[in-house]
């Protein structure tokens, strides 16, 4: 039986921010990483444009997670667990996991923080109709595949979903030579980041259909095409319409599901939208002592966010464990009119600024966010443009918050 201030469950961007978070705040800090070594995802994205925000200036995936996995391990003061899977987790926060070369761990914690990541929807999550033969992969495994095992995994592809690892699997099966006929996204905008469509698919000339699904695809041993068709505004397919192209790859970018089964059967509340936890300021969840950060807790556009917001729960989940996290009185903070989540779900009342983080339902042009708590507007913010694929964000005063607060755009 072990014992730390605070142990991390994950040691992908947002475990190892929230574990320095933690340290800087004085606490004994232990990472339970199920891979055989830190970095997460980022191992494998070897394409640039992380670190913009946090480190002002761009890195790769691999060099964004060596910067952190650097200061995580160069004094020896946060205890580093590879190869280990988490169990469970108790109410009174005993973590058990098991690793081959420490066995079976029991580990008694002062506080805790999810940063467990997420992952893919894969084709029996989108009931995707047709045979089941070699040549469908999620975007992220074709992306595993070819940047760290170094297969091609197809010559002739089609994608469907645009989100970002959809639309960077694009560039990257294009740069190795293959042919991306199409990527098909079901919704009438993108859920990935602008530069990425641009970047991705515009300097290639690689098409991209809005309202558009695959609705089978054909093959017995080898995938050897898929059928496309639009849909209505009820994402119900135009068989009539129904086109069939030839290739012999379809990769799957069709949404990111936060890893949170761990929590099942716990006390910790969840949120419908975002899949994750509902959390306060502080990333604290409705279970005392347990926090959560990343994309366990809402699926982020850019690292660099996932970054901060674990820091601040690795150095909330420190103070937790020495007994000086502040409480107090909570209010909830509500979207409508064009916001569709937003985080944190609660805040004190109390002094000082909380930024609020949010995502639209829509892209919008020339919109005002506005935040009111009761009648009266605290904070109004004026926007060019908004799109579900980017993280938007409001700061208020906490001074100003009375009562449950309300978060919408307008014209």
């Amino acid at each position: 039986m072990e014992r730390f201030d605070v142990v991390i469950i994950g040691g992908g961007p947002a475990g190892m921010a929230a574990a320095l978070g933690a340290r800087e705040s004085g606490a004994s800090v232990a990472i339970l990483e199920r891979d055989d070594r830190l970095g997460g995802i980022l191992n494998q994205c070897i394409h640039n444009g992380f670190g913009l925000h946090y480190f002002g200036e761009e890195l790769t995936g691999p060099e964004y997670a060596k910067r952190f996995r650097d200061q995580v391990t160069k004094d020896g003061g946060i205890k580093v667990f590879l190869e280990a899977m988490v169990l469970s987790l108790t109410e009174d926060r005993l973590v058990r996991a098991i690793s081959p070369t420490a066995g079976l761990l029991e580990i008694e914690a002062g506080s805790v923080v999810l940063a467990m990541g997420c992952r893919e929807r894969s084709a029996g999550a989108i009931a995707l109709a047709g045979t089941r033969p070699a040549g469908i992969y999620t975007a992220g495994m074709a992306q595993r595949l070819s940047n760290i095992d170094g297969y091609l995994v197809g010559k002739e592809v089609v994608i469907l979903g645009s989100g970002d690892i959809g639309l960077i699997m694009a560039r990257r099966m294009t740069s190795e030579g293959a042919k991306v006929k199409l990527v098909a996204e079901i919704m009438p905008f993108s859920s990935g980041l602008k530069r990425n469509i641009v970047q991705c698919l515009n300097d290639y000339d690689i098409p991209l259909r809005y309202s558009t699904t695959v609705t089978r695809v054909a093959g017995e041993g080898r995938l050897v095409g898929v059928y496309v068709a639009p849909v209505d505004d009820k994402m119900v397919p135009d068989l009539s319409r129904e086109e069939y192209i030839p290739c012999d790859t379809l990769l799957l970018s069709v949404g990111l599901i936060p890893e949170n089964d761990l929590l099942n059967g716990s006390k910790v509340e969840m949120s419908r939208v975002t899949s994750g936890a509902v959390v306060d300021e502080y990333r604290q969840t409705s279970v005392p002592g347990v926090f959560s950060a990343g994309n366990v807790l809402h699926v982020h556009d850019l690292v660099d966010n996932v970054s901060e917001e674990a820091f601040v729960a690795g150095r909330s989940a420190a103070g937790f464990a020495r007994g000086e996290l502040s409480g107090g009185d909570t209010v909830n903070v509500l979207p409508s009119q064009g916001v569709r989540y937003a985080l944190p779900q609660r805040i004190h009342k109390g002094e000082g600024k909380i930024k609020i983080y949010f995502r639209v339902d829509k892209v919008y042009q020339g919109r005002t966010v506005v935040v009111k708590c009761g009648e009266e507007v605290i904070r109004k913010k004026k926007t060019l443009v908004m799109a579900p694929g980017e993280m938007q964000n409001i700061e208020i005063d906490a001074s100003l918050v009375t009562g449950d607060v309300s978060i919408y755009t307008e014209e």
